[in-house]
C-alpha cells in the first residue's frame, strides 16, 4: 500500500530557496513537491523553528485530514521508516487523511 492508495498527499518544507530545493529534491528524486519557506511562516506554524532567523528547520511530520485539523503529529522523524509508519496509520484509519511534512 502506498500514499497515493490512501488518497494521501506528501509535501515537504524547506527554508531553501526555490533553485536550492529543485536541486535537492532533483538530487534525491523527491515524488512529492517540496515547498520554499523562506519566510519561515509555515515552519513557525508547525513549531519547525522558534525564530524566524532559524538556519534549518526540524524534521517532523504532521498528518492531517480532508478537515484541515491535524490528526497526529510526529515530533522526530526517521526518513527510512517515517513513510511506513504514516502508512500503517493511514491503513488503520481509514479516513484517508493528508500527510503534510515539514
Amino acid at each position: 500500500m502506498d500514499f497515493q492508495q490512501q488518497n494521501a498527499e506528501v509535501l515537504g518544507a524547506s527554508f531553501d530557496d526555490q533553485d536550492a530545493n529543485a536541486r535537492f529534491a532533483e538530487k534525491f528524486s523527491f515524488p512529492f513537491p517540496l515547498l520554499c519557506d523562506t519566510d519561515r511562516k509555515l515552519g513557525l506554524a508547525y513549531e519547525a523553528c522558534e525564530s524566524s532567523d532559524a538556519r534549518v528547520p526540524a524534521r517532523i511530520s504532521y498528518l492531517i485530514g480532508p478537515d484541515g485539523r491535524i490528526r497526529a503529529a510526529y515530533a522526530k522523524v526517521s526518513p527510512p521508516t517515517h513513510p511506513a509508519e504514516v502508512l500503517k496509520e493511514l491503513e488503520g484509519a481509514g479516513n484517508r487523511p493528508t500527510e503534510v511534512s515539514v
